[in-house]
């Protein structure tokens, strides 16, 4: 069983940026009825990006 860790919350900085108007209608339909914020999965999917960019 993995130990419990008392999550930390990473500083962040706000950053505005423009996103075309379909990606956001797709973002806001693949995180329709969960617990997911625009915010939470841009930065998810970012991460990944970096991390295949690391990867290839």
């Amino acid at each position: 069983m993995k130990k419990f860790k008392i999550p930390s919350i990473p500083s962040t900085t706000n950053k505005c940026i423009r996103f075309p108007n379909d990606v956001i209608d797709n973002v806001e339909k693949a995180i329709q009825g969960t617990n997911c914020t625009f915010t939470a999965f841009v930065i998810e999917a970012v991460k990944i990006a970096l991390e295949n960019l690391e990867n290839d």
